[in-house]
């Protein structure tokens, strides 16, 4: 076993057949795939492995480009702060770790002592820093239209739902704008059910005024969609359409 699959059982072919994207150089590949932690102890040990901190930074760049212009396509007329909130929602460490977790990429990572006892295979920071590395080193390896195929079925699920998310923020503005209209009333919201898989939740909302009257009720896939959908739903009560 070479170092590149050292403290892993699986070999590198079953990522590169996760990915669909096949490396001519596989040294870039295992580069990606080096923690620091790792390179340290190799270091003490007199041997050299670099670490895939400059792959990342790299990948950082590549993945802000394929993003941005994604965004920049599909939203063209919205001002420069709306474009940069849905980009940091889908490049965020949260999201780069989903992203990883989809594709296995943790079981590959090639760790050092104290990060494999600290399952640093599960830490979201360690994976998504790996998962920019493994964007440079696809890069490197091919260029970006490669990446760009690679990430853009990632990044457009989560920037759609995002957009989605945004466009609803007016809901409960507007809900809360006509409920203080009357001093003394309370608008409040409950998560009334959950369901479906852990990575494919759905929640419903109620908007409630009082606590007790029910003006609407929405789902989503996140609280924060459903509880939109629930003002949306709420005012109608009022009036309004929802939109």
């Amino acid at each position: 076993m070479n170092n590149a699959q050292k403290h892993s059982v699986f070999p590198l072919s079953q990522l590169e057949s996760s990915i669909s994207y096949v490396f001519k150089d596989k040294r870039l590949l295992e580069l990606a795939l080096t923690h620091s932690s790792f390179s340290n102890e190799e270091k003490a040990k007199g041997r050299s492995a670099e670490s895939n901190e400059r792959l990342e930074f790299l990948g950082d760049a590549v993945l802000s480009l394929i993003v941005s212009t994604y965004l920049f396509s599909k939203l063209s007329d919205a001002p420069e702060g709306d474009l940069s909130k849905i980009r940091s929602a889908v490049v965020c460490e949260k999201a780069l770790a989903s992203f990883a977790c989809d594709i296995g990429l943790g079981k590959y990572l090639r760790l050092g002592h104290g990060e494999e006892i600290n399952k640093g295979r599960e830490r979201p920071s360690i994976l998504s820093d790996a998962y920019e590395a493994l964007l440079a080193a696809i890069y490197l390896d091919s260029g970006i239209d490669e990446v760009r195929a690679f990430l853009l079925p990632y990044v457009t699920a989560l920037a759609d739902k995002t957009i989605r998310e945004s466009s609803a923020t007016d809901y409960k503005t507007k809900l809360q704008q006509i409920v203080q209209q009357k001093p003394g009333e309370t608008l409040v919201y409950d998560i009334i059910s959950e369901s479906g898989p852990p990575h494919m939740r759905t929640f419903v909302a109620q908007a409630r005024l009082n606590e007790s009257n029910i003006l609407g009720t929405g789902s989503g896939s996140s609280k924060r969609e459903a509880e939109q959908n629930a003002a949306r739903d709420a005012l109608k009560f009022f009036g309004f359409d929802g939109e």
